[in-house]
């Protein structure tokens, strides 16, 4: 260990320097409904999301107008970039089928919505005492007063 070693560890015990440290951003995977009807409509957003600081990957599925991003960013930025190319673009709102408790409730169920998807939604779970569920309790195997028939 040298003078300017020990001297220096002798001055930084006195002085505290604080740097200000970034935050680090995380890893995340940003799902953007996009109307894209053709090649060239897909080609400027691919350019315009893959041009972003902090992008991985790019992926695009014409078909069921989904943009998917990987990478450091932010979902508001991302989204924000998209609609800068001219299309209109929303976070995606769509859930697998299989995920939701009742598929077809008000306000889940979109023909618009690719094979397999639904919208999601706070309401797909039913109303305490309804009538549906009042019947699927009937026969339910947790019900003790079930139909003994069965």
């Amino acid at each position: 260990m040298g003078v300017l070693d020990s001297l220096c560890d002798y001055i930084s015990d006195y002085f505290h320097v604080s740097r200000k440290r970034r935050k680090r951003k995380v890893m995340q995977t940003v799902n953007i409904k996009v109307k894209m009807d053709c090649d060239g409509c897909e080609r400027r957003v691919k350019n315009a999301v893959s041009s972003m600081k902090g992008v991985k990957s790019v992926e695009m599925n014409r078909k069921i107008h989904k943009v998917t991003v990987s990478g450091y960013v932010e979902p508001k930025k991302v989204l924000k970039r998209v609609e800068r190319t001219g299309k209109k673009a929303e976070i995606w709102p769509y859930v697998p089928y299989n995920v939701v408790a009742y598929p077809y409730a008000v306000g889940v169920y979109d023909k618009k919505a690719p094979a397999g998807f639904v919208r999601k939604s706070e309401q797909s779970q039913p109303f305490p005492g309804a009538p549906d569920d009042k019947i699927m309790s009937l026969f339910s195997d947790e019900n003790p007063n079930a139909c003994t028939v069965m």
